[in-house]
């Protein structure tokens, strides 16, 4: 591996590790990354989200404190985003690798429109919920329809995370701010866990089975651990605009490259 191959992917990491922790996306820095440097797309996908999984959970670990009286939460959404994910990783090693990169300049696609459109989802989601505390006299949690809706939409989640793990943290986050009355920064935490959790699950499976460059996977790890710290101490600090500007732009370029492959 070139020198500067080897940095450009570690910044990368760091980069998304810090992203991750505090919006979500960060795979749509890594895997335009790999793939410009010549990775095949399912290779970049499955390196990726081994690199990217002790970054998720230096970022939950970082968020402990707002996960202060969530374990019953935990303890329900965190199977269904295991399940989720083993049914993701069989997708991804059960295709064609010709119909993964037939479909992933339109999941790219996908996650660029939800990063695009999560501040107007979580000014509606905050409304929303002000307004059910306001009328129901409730303080957090759930009733028992939106517990079983929310479950099943974890479950989901976490097939899309295991198959591409691109704007999953979105995703949850939308999901959970709709049925649940948590505040956005206790959501966080649950939705680091849940990411981390999936990452943990796909990369351990794509270990054994799936090609891996593992060169790659250790410049990942490292970087993204660092990310995750910075993004819990610092990230929060950071302008949500400015990173939200990165995504799109290098998802953009991510899909378009993909497209005239």
């Amino acid at each position: 591996m070139i020198w500067w191959h080897a940095v450009l992917i570690a910044v990368a990491g760091v980069w998304a590790g810090m992203i991750n922790t505090v919006v979500g996306s960060g795979t749509l820095v890594t895997f335009p990354v790999l793939v410009a440097l010549g990775y095949p797309p399912v290779t970049a996908t499955t390196s990726n989200a081994i690199g990217l999984a002790p970054g998720s959970i230096s970022g939950a670990i970082g968020y402990r404190h707002e996960l202060g009286g969530q374990w019953r939460n935990l303890l329900v959404f965190t199977p269904a985003s295991l399940v989720g994910a083993i049914g993701g990783t069989i997708l991804l090693l059960s295709l064609p690798p010709d119909a993964f990169e037939t479909v992933v300049p339109f999941l790219i696609g996908l996650a660029v429109v939800l990063v695009l459109i999560q501040p107007r989802v979580s000014t509606w989601v905050l409304a929303r919920r002000e307004k059910r505390a306001t009328d129901r006299g409730e303080s957090g949690g759930r009733g028992a329809g939106g517990t079983v809706l929310l479950v099943a939409l974890i479950f989901l989640i976490g097939v899309y995370g295991g198959y591409f793990t691109a704007a999953q943290g979105v995703m949850l986050m939308a999901v959970m701010g709709m049925l649940m009355t948590e505040s956005l920064q206790r959501l966080n935490g649950i939705k680091n866990v849940l990411a981390a959790v999936v990452n943990v699950v796909a990369g351990a499976v794509y270990a054994f089975v799936a090609p891996i460059s593992w060169a790659a996977v250790a410049l990942l790890a490292v970087g993204s651990v660092v990310g995750g710290l910075l993004g819990a101490r610092i990230g929060r600090k950071l302008s949500p605009k400015a990173l939200r500007a990165v995504i799109v732009t290098i998802g953009l370029a991510a899909m378009i490259q993909l497209l005239l492959r």
